[in-house]
């Protein structure tokens, strides 16, 4: 019998987990921790503490956490290049930016035609180089988790930059408020999450797919799946294609047909997951307060 740490809703996903196996609280004390980032060759986390903004770091081999930059510019998402640099969402500073190998700050995006962004949210860097960010306004609704300021948009949209040009263009604009993103194995396909119901009772708490044509548009957006616990966050892909999602009341885990197969109970509000680890089979939970992890038999996508 599986530990109350699981819920078992297809049986596909018994091969996902182990009896054996734990969910880890590594760290706590955060206001709301978000977008976990693994270096494989430091064996470390970074990720954001966005009110008290931080992003903390997490010593793998030791077990210690301490602060890895604050201020932060109040970061929430981030995710690893191709060239093993961290590129993050600036929500105090409205911009996209890369943290170089020698610790400066390469601007990648802060306008959109003249316009300053929203709030930058979560960011995925695709194999040829371009950089596909969220721009939904959490940063700017109030100063909790960034700075109080009127929307120079006046929209939410979902943006690719141009790894040539550095040209910045809007790729999916019906979102109400999108927010985490994640290419499919083959990047032939985007699921990226709206979590509408923040603002709205009405809102849309679901997560959408998109075709991506061969010139970096995105098509054929249609409904991948509906939260069954609050909205989708932040999500990742494992090796097969499964998509592990926050959620309200843990970690969802969903076939690559859109079947809600199990879950990974978490104690707190999930926002965001990250595979990790020497063999990516760890899986890094932000949750609200603290940072979780879970050893899994299954290993994440390798995306650098």
């Amino acid at each position: 019998m599986l530990p109350s740490d699981f819920e078992i809703i297809d049986d596909r996903f018994k091969a996902c987990v182990r009896i054996t196996a734990r969910l880890e609280r590594l760290y706590e004390g955060c206001r709301w921790a978000e977008g976990p980032a693994y270096f494989p060759a430091g064996r470390y986390l970074v990720w954001s503490d966005i009110p008290n903004d931080r992003m903390l770091r997490w010593d793998e081999a030791t077990g210690t956490t301490g602060v890895f930059r604050q201020p932060a510019g109040y970061t929430n998402g981030h995710t690893i290049d191709r060239q093993g640099r961290l590129v993050s969402c600036e929500h105090g500073n409205r911009r996209v930016t890369r943290t170089e190998h020698d610790g400066s700050i390469t601007v990648i995006a802060d306008r959109y035609e003249g316009k300053r962004f929203n709030s930058p949210n979560d960011v995925v860097v695709k194999s040829d180089g371009s950089i596909w960010f969220t721009d939904p306004a959490y940063g700017i609704d109030t100063d909790y988790e960034g700075h109080k300021a009127e929307s120079e948009i006046g929209a939410c949209h979902v943006y690719r930059v141009d790894p040539a040009t550095g040209q910045c263009r809007i790729v999916a604009d019906d979102f109400v408020r999108p927010n985490g993103l994640a290419f499919s194995l083959d990047e032939r396909r985007l699921y990226i999450s709206d979590t509408g119901t923040s603002t709205s009772s009405d809102g849309p708490p679901h997560m959408r797919v998109f075709d991506v044509s061969s010139d970096g548009k995105l098509v054929d957006g249609r409904l991948f799946a509906t939260c069954t616990a609050g909205p989708f966050d932040g999500f990742r892909l494992d090796d097969t294609g499964r998509i592990w999602t926050s959620a309200s009341d843990g970690v969802h885990c969903y076939e690559p047909d859109g079947t809600l197969i199990g879950k990974v109970l978490v104690p707190e509000r999930v926002a965001n997951v990250v595979f990790g680890g020497p063999k990516r089979n760890r899986l890094f939970i932000c949750a609200t307060t603290s940072l979780y992890a879970v050893l899994l038999p299954v290993n994440g996508a390798k995306t650098f």
